[in-house]
């Protein structure tokens, strides 16, 4: 059993390090590499992932998981649970051909520059074929895996285990009913005011020095991570001593780039925060998505809209732009970054609206993987969806179904997370409120007392505990999606009605 247990040790650390090697390089093409060399990037990625697959699926890695998942009963807890996540992911990738995965994986490093071009210049079609290959690759490794289940109930598992289109049916059917009313009630109330100051110039070196006195405000580590800029706003890790995040800057809308810190910053204290001791197990890492959206979305829109966050930090955003903010107020702050629109980008959505722009993607990717709607007609039925759910229609392709990067990477079954982790976080804010004074410590100078009870009850686990068990052990309930509408209603009816 040891000597099992070490040669398992050892194959994880090399895959660790092969990842590592991908992750780096993902990391370059989505900040600085130069848009000429993704070719050959493409042909070097696929030599390596050829590599990685082998490693994954070699003879003697195979032995050493079946022989340990057979005597699971006799492992400790922590490695029962590495064997059993590691054994779910070979039933998978060993019934997949080298040759599918590695062309797959080159398609995928080709895709992301193809959909920034496409989004750039409203030019769907240059975009849909490698779109369409990546959905026949997903259903073709789908139908590889033999499992016994409805395709995107499989994609939604690499997402979030044990959630399926059942569970989030339940979820988006609750928003459907409850949301969508109220968010018209909203929109109906609201008054007018002056927001000109939201359209005014502010340079982007300067957003980028405010985002970094935003890390300080967070407590980011700036010895174990750095910021950057991208298309679409990310955050990157190997574990906690490298964790890395990016925003974006337009000059006319500094609360994008402001909120999408904040949102990174969450994501990022996170992976900072989990104990080094899972670094070369299979549990490093956030614990699901749905879990990790909680914490980004708990960060930016219960603490960064927030009038006591605003109140203790609009003096340092006036000292950057004093020209900008001017004759702006808290108030007007406050009032401003919880405006409640129908808009059409996700990423900009208000916090009101925002689960709305997510039930678009879900129901597009039900039908995608249920084979009801082509490639051809994915664009009008965006559409017709965004009329549906937020009253509005996209003038173009870019702000419609190109605004996302997430299909140009096969993530198929992620969108959905984004709600949950909406949901998630309005769970456990409310139980961390019986526990410290979260709007006294808003108003404090940095966010440590906050970082530390999430280290304590989420953080610190990484991945050795589920989404499902943290949420129960932190909360004392199961999920309940009723949370979430209730901290919502509270406080746009406080905003508006």
């Amino acid at each position: 059993m040891e000597t099992m247990i070490r040669k398992f040790r050892e194959a994880v650390i090399k895959q660790k390090a092969f990842n590592y090697i991908l992750n780096v390089t993902g990391w370059d093409s989505e900040t600085e590499a130069p848009h000429g060399s993704f070719a050959r990037r493409s042909e070097m990625l696929g030599i390596i992932s050829q590599e990685a697959f082998r490693l994954y699926v070699s003879p003697e890695y195979q032995e050493v998981v079946n022989s340990l998942f057979a005597k699971s009963d006799e492992l400790d807890d922590i490695t029962r649970r590495e064997i059993k996540k590691a054994k779910k992911a070979l039933d998978k990738i060993v019934k997949i051909p080298e040759k599918e995965y590695v062309e797959y994986q080159k398609l995928l490093s080709l895709t992301q520059i193809i959909w920034e071009d496409a989004k750039a210049n409203n030019d769907y079609d240059s975009f849909k074929t490698n779109l369409s290959e990546i959905i026949r690759y997903n259903k073709l490794f789908i139908k590889h895996y033999g499992i016994d289940n409805h395709p995107y109930n499989i994609l939604l598992d690499e997402f979030e285990e044990d959630m399926t289109m059942k569970d989030y049916d339940q979820l988006f059917d609750l928003l459907k009913a409850e949301l969508v009313p109220f968010v018209k009630q909203v929109i109906a109330a609201e008054k007018p005011r002056d927001e000109n100051f939201m359209n005014a110039f502010y340079p982007k070196d300067l957003q980028m020095l405010f985002s970094n006195r935003l890390m300080d405000i967070m407590a980011f580590d700036k010895s174990h991570g750095l910021i950057k800029t991208s298309v679409h706003p990310f955050t990157w890790n190997t574990s906690p001593a490298d964790v890395r995040f990016t925003t974006h800057c337009w000059e006319n809308q500094v609360f994008s780039s402001i909120f999408s810190t904040i949102h990174e910053l969450g994501h990022a204290t996170y992976e900072q925060q989990i104990d080094e001791k899972w670094d070369n197990t299979l549990l490093s890492g956030g614990t699901s998505c749905g879990i990790h959206e909680s914490q980004s979305r708990f960060y930016e829109n219960i603490i960064g809209r927030s009038q006591e966050f605003w109140n203790t930090h609009f003096p340092d955003l006036k000292a950057v732009f004093p020209e900008q903010f001017a004759n702006v107020t808290v108030d007007d702050i406050v009032m401003a970054v919880n405006k409640v629109q129908r808009s059409m980008i996700r990423t900009e959505a208000d916090e009101l609206t925002y689960s709305l722009h997510v039930m678009v993607r879900y129901e597009l990717e039900k039908k995608i993987f249920s084979d009801e709607i082509s490639i051809d007609d994915l664009p009008q039925a965006w559409n017709e969806l965004m009329i549906e759910y937020l009253g509005i229609e996209p003038k173009n392709n870019t702000e419609g179904i190109l605004q996302d990067v997430h299909w140009s990477g096969g993530m198929f079954g992620y969108f959905p997370t984004y709600a949950l982790g909406s949901a998630f976080a309005a769970q456990i804010y409310y139980t961390m409120k019986k526990d410290i004074d979260i709007e006294a410590i808003t108003k404090e100078p940095n966010l440590k007392k906050i970082n530390a009870w999430l280290k304590e009850k989420i953080h610190h686990y990484g991945s050795s505990k589920t989404a499902k068990e943290i949420l129960k052990e932190v909360t004392n309930e199961d999920f309940n999606p009723e949370y979430y509408l209730r901290y919502l209603k509270e406080k746009y009816t406080a905003l508006y009605l």
